[in-house]
């Protein structure tokens, strides 16, 4: 038992204190997405080398489509005028896929909470279900870490439960492959009215690099109602946390 106290007294306080105080960030993270079409002109380089078709031009603009977009940063590194950059904002979660598409003129829209009659029930406690559709394990693990003492997802009321029987809601990764669609529909009508879809990951918001692949659908959002998209590949834990937190009125 003393060995116990004297590590704990060692170890002190590890659970960061976000959302009272900024996250630390990697210096490689790549946040949210700048673009300034001043002197694009013709130039397509950043087009042709986005392995995600993330990026378009409309009326000689480039449009970033931040539901496809895998942060590779290709585009910020090929652009010869610089004019698209990866910022350290790490808040990049949206209520609807049309706020998550990113041009100059177009400030980003960042989640807003629930409506009043959901936020009620779910602000002090908030129980998700998570599902891999069909995902590499990189979100479903950024997921789980949320889960552990740095993040302590539990202290904002929000845990991952194991039975959709017990769950608000439901948190989907991965592009859903054809095999896990009978999966995802039977988890969503297990949980009870009112409830929350979560999509995390540019693979469960678009389809991400498997994006009208025959064996995967385009995206949870092809076979549920989205209430939250937080797009990555993957997003990182403080991008998923700072999602969650704002859906539920937190932030």
């Amino acid at each position: 038992m003393l060995d116990i106290l004297k590590t704990r007294l060692t170890q002190g306080y590890q659970t960061k204190k976000y959302p009272k105080e900024a996250p630390v960030l990697p210096e490689r993270f790549q946040g949210l997405p700048e673009i300034n079409n001043s002197n694009c002109g013709t130039c397509t380089i950043c087009i042709d080398a986005c392995p995600a078709n993330a990026l378009k031009k409309e009326n000689s603009k480039i449009v970033l489509d931040m539901n496809k977009c895998i942060f590779c940063g290709k585009c910020e590194t090929l652009c010869p005028q610089k004019l698209i950059s990866f910022t350290r904002d790490h808040s990049l979660a949206a209520r609807a896929k049309q706020d998550l598409l990113l041009n100059e003129q177009n400030s980003f829209l960042k989640a807003k909470e629930l409506e009043a009659e959901r936020l009620g029930l779910f602000k002090k406690s908030f129980n998700l279900r998570q599902v891999s559709a069909g995902g590499c394990g990189a979100c479903e693990a950024d997921i789980n870490v949320l889960t552990t003492l740095s993040f302590d997802l539990s202290r904002f009321g929000i845990n991952l439960v194991a039975s959709p029987r017990h769950a608000d809601g439901m948190i989907v990764t991965g592009p859903v492959s054809k095999n896990m669609e009978y999966a995802v529909k039977n988890v969503y009508d297990a949980i009870a009215d009112p409830k929350v879809v979560i999509a995390v990951g540019a693979c469960a918001i678009s389809g991400g690099l498997y994006e009208n692949s025959e064996e995967t659908l385009n995206g949870v959002a092809d076979i549920l109602p989205v209430d939250l998209f937080i797009p990555g590949c993957p997003p990182h834990p403080y991008t998923i946390l700072d999602g969650l937190l704002r859906l539920i009125g937190r932030i």
